[in-house]
């Protein structure tokens, strides 16, 4: 028998996006969305399906005029196909499959194709959901994303993925596909409720802990003004977290991550867990607070971390007013995630730890006792506060 041939096929595809900072997206004379469209074929007019989070529509009861004025100003380069698609905010658009499928019924009525737009203006579950619509119609419609609160500006957003949640897990079914563009449009911050605003700003400390010590530094001496949610302040912090989550993807070798490593998702395996076991009674933000804590403790019991590093985290949560505990943490169940955790990386367990602030390291296994233990030592610590 004569041998068998095996020829291996590679190439490289580039990826590019533009992320923009901006305020009045839809005024008639900011060029950003006009540029952002055009891009790559600025002679041509482009077809746009408007896709709407309720909660935001409820804040902005006049976008949809502002919208039809902007395209209309632009009407040699954008048309706007009818009335924007409204959907859920929150994790409930996650959760909805009906939602999902009415977004593809959408798609298939209007005959969106590849170079067809996907405007999505919401918050961060509104995003995962539209782009995974999105990236799985046609395998891809072009997709701009408006992100609408801090949690997404300054994180999600300006990501490569896409998810919904499926057959009791959180972002079972997903994707991973680059957004044509984000705009950034700080002024729908200013209709958040002061929760959300202090939520997303755990994502923020997250990539600080992990990447850029200066960070945390600033967060810990700016943390008044962000607990008062000054403007200003808040505007730093969307800015330089979104910058180092685009400087992780561009950098880390793993953007759509094939490998084991989530770098990015320092506190993340209890998070998930905390949210599903809570039926998203906790946001995203606070879970992923409460998840940075019980790390950190544990990176503590397990010799890691130093005590000191210890108190100035839990310090900087305490002052923005971002949650440490949740009774839910002293179920057992909560170290299923763990391995919840592992299935989703694919296989094999990685998580970020702390060796100190700035500073991660991936680590392997997991001592469960030791974790029980830090645990027990954030139940104690809210109990004796």
């Amino acid at each position: 028998m004569g041998s068998d041939e095996v020829h291996l096929q590679r190439f490289d595809v580039t990826f590019e996006y533009p992320v923009a900072f901006t305020r009045g997206l839809f005024d008639v004379d900011n060029p950003a969305l006009l540029q952002a469209i055009r891009r790559r074929e600025p002679s041509i007019r482009h077809r746009v399906l408007v896709v709407v989070d309720a909660g935001v529509l409820r804040a902005f009861p006049d976008l949809p005029a502002r919208v039809t004025a902007y395209a209309a100003r632009h009407a040699e380069a954008l048309e706007v196909l009818g009335a924007p698609e409204v959907v859920p905010g929150g994790e409930q658009a996650k959760n909805d499959p009906d939602a999902l499928a009415r977004l593809w019924g959408r798609f298939r009525d209007l005959g969106l194709d590849r170079h067809s737009f996907v405007l999505v203006i919401g918050g961060g579950a509104v995003q995962d959901m539209a782009g995974y619509a999105a990236a799985t119609a046609h395998r891809g419609l072009r997709v701009v994303r408006v992100p609408t609160t801090v949690l997404s500006q300054n994180d999600s957003g300006v990501g490569v993925k896409n998810a919904v949640n499926a057959l009791g897990a959180k972002n079972f079914l997903g994707t991973f596909a680059p957004p044509f563009a984000v705009l950034n449009d700080l002024d729908f911050l200013s209709a958040l409720p002061p929760r959300d605003l202090r939520a997303g700003m755990a994502e923020a400390v997250k990539v600080a802990l992990i990447r850029d010590r200066d960070f945390f530094e600033w967060l810990a001496s700016a943390a008044p003004a962000l607990a008062r949610f000054d403007a200003a302040a808040v505007e730093t912090l969307v800015r330089r977290c979104a910058l180092l989550h685009l400087a992780h993807i561009a950098t880390s070798g793993d953007p759509f991550e094939h490998g084991s490593a989530r770098p990015l998702d320092f506190g993340h395996w209890a998070a998930h867990k905390l949210e599903m076991v809570t039926d998203h009674a906790l946001r995203h933000g606070e879970a992923v607070s409460i998840g940075m804590a019980l790390d950190s403790r544990y990176a503590v019991e397990i010799g890691l971390l130093g005590a000191d590093a210890l108190e100035a985290i839990l310090a900087l949560l305490g002052k923005l007013g971002l949650p440490m505990w949740h009774d839910a943490l002293g179920r057992e169940e909560i170290l299923d995630g763990l391995d919840e955790f592992r299935e989703h990386l694919g296989g094999e367990l990685c998580i970020t730890l702390l060796e100190d602030l700035g500073r991660g390291i991936e680590v392997r296994q997991v001592d469960r006792e030791a974790m029980r233990r830090a645990i027990a030592w954030l139940g104690g610590r809210r109990s004796a506060g």
